[in-house]
């Protein structure tokens, strides 16, 4: 076998012979190094290449979970934000509603230690085993049964109360008892002898005979419609109560209440006293039903 070299050296070809066996051990022995070589380059090129391109993909995995979770957890404060306000408005309500059920106890006369608002209701009970190993919860589920359930009861509860304050108001507005807490009846509702003029003529009312500025008290709650001088009357206090009723106070030293207010059972309206036509500190009192004026005894020995 013969190897020409092509080389610069003297500007000639160097041939080089290689016949022996030796020699051609030597070459193969050679040519497989340098191709093993060659090939345990390149193979090391192509796993780092390989590497490469994995860290590529497993730095673009990592970036995605790091937008996935800034992601998440933006939309985990997002929910709790919304539960937060959510649980405020759940407060709200359970405040409302406690407050209406103080009203509805206090109205209904309930036993202020059997229904006690102030404190969470006594529950209680085994829990099951199938459910004890249940941690998951639903809080927006559980939110949204309690608003259901809360709207429910302060619904019930605002009708009970229409129910009870009308009753109550029914019990206002209808005229008991007397309208002094001192004094005595003078004359009754009918006929009898005018002191004026000695005839015998229609009382329209009931006269009570006390001491000059003693307190004269409404017998019913409602609204006065007058309050002033009127003929016959003196000083007289008028109050409608509603459902037709209107009560008179009449011959008063001076009145309390003016056109408009609004008064209680039981509130003070004017002092006893003498003006009009009147021989001495009384009260006239008058009940009438539906315009026309009516006995007052039976309104007045409501509470006797």
């Amino acid at each position: 076998m013969n190897i020409i070299l092509l080389t610069k050296f003297r500007g000639r070809p160097c041939r080089v012979q290689i016949d022996h066996p030796f020699q051609l051990s030597l070459l193969s022995v050679v040519l497989f190094m340098f191709m093993g070589v060659a090939g345990f380059i390149g193979y090391k090129t192509g796993i780092s290449v390989k590497n490469d391109n994995q860290i590529t993909v497993i730095y673009d995995q990592l970036t995605q979970q790091r937008e996935d979770i800034g992601e998440a957890r933006l939309n985990t404060q997002a929910e709790l934000d919304a539960l937060v306000r959510r649980s405020g408005q759940l407060q709200a309500h359970v405040i409302r509603l406690n407050a209406l059920g103080q009203k509805v106890m206090k109205l209904a006369k309930m036993d202020p230690e059997e229904f006690d608002f102030g404190n969470p209701p006594a529950i209680g009970g085994p829990v099951e085993e199938e459910s004890a190993t249940k941690t998951k919860i639903n809080f927006n589920g559980v939110i949204d049964e309690m608003f259901t359930i809360l709207d429910d009861r302060e619904q019930q509860l605002t009708v009970l109360e229409n129910v009870l304050m009308t009753t109550h108001m029914a019990e206002e507005a209808s005229p008991e008892g007397r309208p002094i807490k001192r004094g005595w009846i003078s004359s009754f509702f009918g006929m009898r002898t005018n002191p004026f003029s000695g005839k015998h003529e229609m009382h329209k009312g009931m006269d009570f005979a006390g001491k000059m500025g003693s307190k004269v008290y409404a017998v019913a709650g409602g609204v006065v419609t007058w309050s002033g001088p009127r003929y016959g009357y003196g000083n007289l206090v008028e109050i409608s109560h509603g459902n037709g009723y209107v009560t008179r106070y009449g011959h008063n030293a001076s009145n309390i209440v003016i056109v408009g207010e609004a008064v209680k059972k039981g509130q003070i309206v004017s002092l006893m006293g003498s003006t009009g036509r009147s021989t001495g500190p009384h009260v006239h009192f008058e009940v009438l039903k539906k315009g026309k004026r009516v006995d007052p005894l039976k309104f007045v020995q409501a509470r006797n």
